[in-house]
């Protein structure tokens, strides 16, 4: 079914972006902010287990991958030393701000798989768990204040613009 295709390969993108998020943060944290190191080193983790299982899924069945992976692993990149730069605030921000989007969009996701593909249904509900972790590790580190209330934006719509695109490619 192509809409379960078009799913596994969104996610795969996704992590894909997500690993040069965090990526791209934690080169910076062992420089300015050693004190997060180790959790970012955990959510790159959680994001690099993510994408092989989105990986072996796309393998397994014969799909082509986003034609846009190399541009979100560009983009991710690019979001992470941007967010480092500004702060470790906007570190917990950027996390916040990506992990509601893509947990809003997981839970459309979950609702059409659960009646169309047992598999990658798991597969989903396989990383659930850990965004929700990132979401809530951003919401209590991070302050919300007007100063960054951009930068959420900002990444919520670049995240958006991302999933739609990555639809499209």
């Amino acid at each position: 079914m192509k809409e379960v295709e078009r799913i596994i390969r969104v996610d795969h993108a996704g992590e894909r972006g997500a690993i040069g998020i965090y990526s791209a943060q934690l080169l910076v944290a062992r420089v300015l902010y050693k004190d997060l190191v180790t959790v970012l080193e955990e959510m790159l983790s959680h994001e690099l287990e993510h994408y092989a299982t989105f990986n072996r899924l796309l393998k397994a069945r014969g799909i082509r991958h986003c034609y846009g992976l190399t541009l979100w692993a560009l983009g991710g990149w690019g979001l992470g030393i941007i967010t480092a730069l500004l702060g470790r605030n906007a570190i917990w921000v950027c996390t916040n701000s990506i992990e509601t989007t893509v947990l809003h969009h997981l839970h459309w996701q979950l609702a059409f798989l659960e009646l169309h593909d047992a598999e990658a249904h798991a597969a989903v509900m396989s990383i659930k768990q850990d965004e929700e972790e990132h979401q809530e590790m951003g919401k209590k580190n991070g302050r919300d204040s007007i100063v960054y209330q951009p930068i959420f934006w900002l990444v919520q719509w670049s995240t958006k613009f991302a999933i739609w695109l990555s639809t499209k490619l």
